[in-house]
């Protein structure tokens, strides 16, 4: 190849990578205008996104059409978090009113969505896209909200490259330091049915599970507390 075609290609590169960038700066911007709009102290204001929908619609035609990649990770999960979460609000707004995501059969399993080319469940993109790609990063499971009361809350902004890992922290300390989420009572400590569906995000490295909610609290749990499972609550994350 010639120096004139190996500059074609370089230039050819360097612009599809700006636009690439406009493009995803465009979704989180959104993003974050929809969320401030519709999200307040943790639920989800169905109602108004049913009457007006046209927001979130125009979100998830822009995520159609991107593709993130691995290699520049900050991007690629702040990217599937907020269409996760994005997803779940259309899911829900599609058959809404309804009292809870299980009374929509298929609800993550069944229901895919055309992102970046392909058509994808929101199981697959939590398991297989999110966990499976950074196993080592159990905070997801404090961001990723299911419409369930039972699900640590959606915030009201976008969740940003520059700004991810301080908002997976952030959100990971809310929820163990709240005492509605990590219920001690004694000598016993009652931990969110998440603990009990994916274990092995939270032992990793030989911790238990109390010593992986204690990393993020601020009053410790005895080691020796007795761990227990408490019901998780389906009922729908709504503003009434």
């Amino acid at each position: 190849m010639d120096a004139r075609k190996i500059l074609i290609v370089i230039i050819m590169v360097s612009i599809g990578g700006m636009s690439f960038a406009q493009d995803t700066s465009e979704f989180f911007s959104k993003t974050n205008v929809f969320l401030r709009e519709h999200i307040k102290e943790g639920k989800v204001d169905y109602a108004s996104i049913k009457a007006n929908p046209q927001g979130l619609l125009e979100l998830v035609d822009i995520a159609s059409d991107l593709k993130p990649l691995k290699n520049d990770p900050n991007v690629y999960q702040a990217f599937w978090i907020n269409t996760y979460n994005l997803l779940v609000i259309k899911g829900i707004v599609d058959h809404y009113p309804v009292k809870s995501p299980l009374d929509v059969p298929g609800f993550f399993d069944k229901s895919a969505y055309s992102v970046g080319g392909q058509y994808i469940t929101l199981n697959s993109i939590e398991n297989d896209l999110l966990r499976k790609n950074f196993p080592e990063e159990s905070r997801f499971h404090f961001v990723l909200v299911c419409a369930g009361l039972g699900c640590p809350p959606i915030i009201n902004e976008a969740y940003l490259p520059d700004t991810l890992k301080s908002q997976l922290q952030r959100q990971t300390e809310l929820s163990l330091n709240n005492p509605d989420f990590v219920r001690i009572k004694g000598k016993k400590v009652g931990l969110s049915q998440i603990f009990e569906w994916y274990k092995d995000d939270f032992i990793l490295g030989g911790k238990s599970l109390i010593e992986y909610v204690n990393q993020y609290r601020t009053d410790k749990i005895d080691t020796n507390s007795k761990v227990s499972h408490y019901s998780y609550n389906w009922a729908l994350n709504d503003i009434k």
